[in-house]
């Protein structure tokens, strides 16, 4: 049953990862890697924490999620390449802006999403079906 939901998040998750790319594609900065990437550093963080004390969702289910739609939807594979794309057409000093805003930003989104996840916790919110 996890091979399904995995699979059933994980396409959900390319979609929404495909569709980032039509949106927010064009120019030399790679703006739809660095969104869903930073996006996904905060659900994961958020969500894996948030729903797994508060909701009635199973752990498969919420292992699926995380793996599934949040691993499909962010790619560390696109961000090598990206910066790679970046160095090879001579333009250092955008990848090393792009590198720093993916580490530096993800970091701070997963921290972001614990300590709001921490916050509604405490806050005793109601459960989430």
């Amino acid at each position: 049953m996890y091979f399904l939901y995995v699979g059933i998040f994980g396409a959900l998750g390319g979609m929404c990862r495909y569709a980032f790319n039509l949106w927010l594609s064009g120019g030399s900065f790679p703006y739809a890697t660095l969104a869903v990437n930073l996006i996904g550093c905060f659900l994961l963080a958020f969500l894996m924490q948030f729903l797994a004390e508060k909701s009635r969702i199973s752990l498969v289910i919420l292992n699926g999620i995380g793996t599934g739609f949040i691993g499909a939807f962010t790619t560390f594979s696109a961000f090598s390449v990206d910066t790679i794309q970046l160095l090879q057409k001579g333009q250092f000093l955008l990848a090393m802006s792009y590198v720093l805003a993916s580490l530096t930003g993800g970091l701070l989104m997963v921290k972001f999403g614990r300590v709001l996840s921490d916050t509604l916790l405490k806050r005793g919110a109601n459960h989430v079906s």
